[in-house]
């Protein structure tokens, strides 16, 4: 997996290589990007179709990239917008602990607990065999739940942290699903930010 500077796994789930680091931003730096991505972002609210309904993707979403290179997914394509200066400086954070790369980052803004994202794997063809999905939580906490594809005795529950970062690596994708559920409890929202690498088509 990834390297991380000074951290070890926190969750030893098997067929997986996922680290959680609560602490990854200071609330001084925290704070006041999640005010500038919520407001500044040009957030967008593409149709989705699942089970063959289509209705509005329950979130908002936006993506920004180094490259020209589009994103797709569940039969959403996205082109990118070019990195603010507060995502490049999110990035050279990451880079701080990690070594890794990437050119992609798909933002997605969860407005209260009626926004979720359903039970997917990062595992779309222009990320490559084992991607490194870089997750950053800004803002309201949320519950983030995992699920072995083969057992379902292996599930997981983690709190995102307002400031932390999730680094998911190796064969997680292949073997694990992971989901933003709804909530009936009143919560704020929640500005994510998930880097990866984005390969060319061609």
């Amino acid at each position: 997996m990834v390297t991380i500077i000074g951290h070890t796994a926190l969750q030893q789930l098997p067929d997986a290589e996922i680290m959680y680091i609560p602490d990854f931003l200071p609330a001084t730096m925290a704070n006041p990007y999640f005010e500038d991505l919520f407001h500044h972002i040009p957030w967008r609210q593409d149709p989705i179709t699942v089970f063959g309904k289509t209705h509005p993707q329950p979130r908002l979403t936006s993506l920004h990239a180094h490259t020209l290179d589009s994103y797709s997914y569940s039969g959403i394509v996205m082109t990118p917008q070019p990195m603010t200066e507060t995502l490049q400086r999110i990035e050279n954070k990451i880079y701080q602990l990690c070594d890794a790369s990437f050119t992609t980052v798909l933002l997605n803004l969860y407005r209260d607990g009626k926004d979720s994202n359903g039970w997917h794997a990062d595992d779309e063809p222009e990320l490559g065999k084992n991607p490194v999905i870089a997750s950053v939580s800004l803002g309201a906490p949320r519950f983030f739940h995992l699920r072995h594809n083969h057992n379902p005795k292996q599930r997981h529950k983690l709190l995102l942290e307002h400031g932390s970062l999730l680094l998911m690596g190796g064969a997680t994708q292949h073997f694990w699903k992971h989901q933003v559920a709804k909530t009936a409890k009143k919560v704020g929202p929640r500005v994510n930010l998930t880097f990866r690498k984005v390969y060319h088509s061609n």
